[in-house]
């Protein structure tokens, strides 16, 4: 697979296959990332999140907090009140069909400039694959996948599985003393598109949810005396009608 060196290629990549696997200089770059300088305090929130209930007996497997946000094509990114997430069952057959409230993103995360910088791209990239959408919804995730002696992580439980917006990034924060993490692209037939493992900080899958599946392999711990986990940041935009 080709890795896009710029954002016209990436456009490219992205109308051609419905993906883009974007590893981590070339992510910095496109990030600006002299433009992350809270980036040590960004990534240690991950320290910081609470258990996903909903997950039932798999829920201490995966801790996570969530936020919402409201953008135009222009202008200030705004956070908005808490509210649930809410998959239809049609998306999610674990969790669909009921509101999920998760413990809110912290003030000093959602404000900072790398969670604001990482919008702000988001926005402008997406954006351009979608000129005729004017008002966006953005949904942002923190997630840590933990892993254990003989109990592997499972990032998407869900199995492979579209998110019913338009467009996601994933982000990886860190992984620690874990293998595996294949992140999986497939056709609505199930046929095998791509595949890649987000590997170092800042290697990113963007996806065009209408048109691909994804998901990803469990995770396991090299050595399971040790902690092991895999922080991701997902962002997803959803078009939403304009006044």
């Amino acid at each position: 697979m080709n890795h896009p060196v710029d954002m016209p290629a990436l456009h490219v990549n992205l109308r051609d296959d419905g993906f883009a696997f974007v590893t981590a200089p070339i992510m910095r770059t496109l990030l600006h990332g002299e433009a992350l300088d809270d980036w040590a305090a960004f990534a240690d929130s991950w320290n910081d999140l609470s258990p996903d209930t909903y997950l039932a007996a798999s829920g201490r497997h995966r801790r996570r907090r969530y936020a919402t946000f409201a953008a135009e094509r222009e202008g200030e990114i705004r956070r908005q009140p808490a509210q649930p997430h809410f998959q239809s069952r049609s998306y999610n057959h674990l969790q669909g069909d009921i509101q999920r409230w998760f413990d809110p993103i912290l003030p000093s995360v959602s404000d900072g400039a790398s969670l604001r910088r990482i919008l702000d791209f988001c926005r402008d990239f997406f954006g351009s694959l979608a000129p005729a959408t004017t008002h966006w919804h953005i949904e942002t995730h923190q997630f840590r996948i933990e892993a254990r002696r003989g109990e592997d992580g499972e990032p998407t439980p869900e199995g492979v599985h579209r998110d019913g917006v338009d467009y996601v990034l994933v982000l990886l924060i860190d992984r620690q003393n874990i293998a595996s993490g294949t992140t999986t692209i497939h056709a609505p037939d199930h046929g095998v598109l791509g595949s890649f493992t987000l590997a170092q900080p800042l290697d990113a899958a963007l996806v065009d949810d209408a048109r691909v599946f994804h998901g990803v392999t469990a995770v396991t711990p090299i050595d399971p005396d040790k902690p092991a986990h895999r922080d991701v940041l997902v962002v997803t935009f959803r078009g939403v009608p304009g006044d």
